[in-house]
């Protein structure tokens, strides 16, 4: 399974992060490009860099148009953006691909792969929403990064897990990340 993972300047790279390192520790191949502010607000917000990213997928230059992301011939199984921010989605809704996530995201959408938007932003406007819908509408899934609350989580990561367990849902990868509705604990 090949998945690619898109971080954006939104708050919230602790989702994006823990993502990453789930497919890895699950055997995903795993692509990650980040945007100039999704760097700044990872190392901010988690403390981690883009070098300790390396150890667990492969780091492509979101200015690099020519990584094999960018092609349809690049087979992968899907793309999640984690998180999303306004300003990604809205350029992905408008189609404009001026860079590798943006361009990368557009290819998934065109060869009907997977891709999950995880938006973190709030309260929206009725720009975003039109923007989430002309996304929904192209085949993408919108999973906004809201947490369960029915496990009575204790700890933060416990809300992080929840949100990275139902977007590995979305891809349809197997996991133990979460207390399932209905299912003994």
């Amino acid at each position: 399974m090949r998945i690619v993972v898109g971080i954006t300047g939104a708050s919230g790279s602790v989702y994006g992060y823990t993502l990453i390192r789930a497919l890895y520790e699950l055997g995903v191949e795993t692509y990650v490009i980040t945007t100039q502010m999704g760097e700044k607000v990872l190392e901010f917000e988690t403390g981690v860099t883009i070098e300790q990213l390396k150890q667990y997928a492969t780091i492509l230059s979101n200015k690099n148009l020519f990584a094999p992301t960018a092609s349809g011939s690049f087979k992968t199984d899907g793309m999640v953006i984690v998180p999303c921010s306004m300003n990604t989605l809205g350029a992905i809704a408008h189609g404009v691909g001026d860079t590798l996530l943006s361009r990368t995201a557009s290819v998934v959408l065109k060869e009907r792969r997977k891709l999950v938007v995880v938006p973190r932003e709030t309260p929206l406007s009725l720009i975003h929403l039109e923007n989430m819908t002309k996304l929904a509408q192209a085949g993408s899934m919108i999973l906004p990064a809201s947490p369960g609350f029915y496990q009575r989580p204790k700890e933060i990561w416990e809300l992080v897990n929840f949100v990275v367990g139902r977007i590995l849902d979305a891809l349809d990868i197997e996991h133990e990340f979460i207390a399932r509705w209905g299912e003994k604990h």
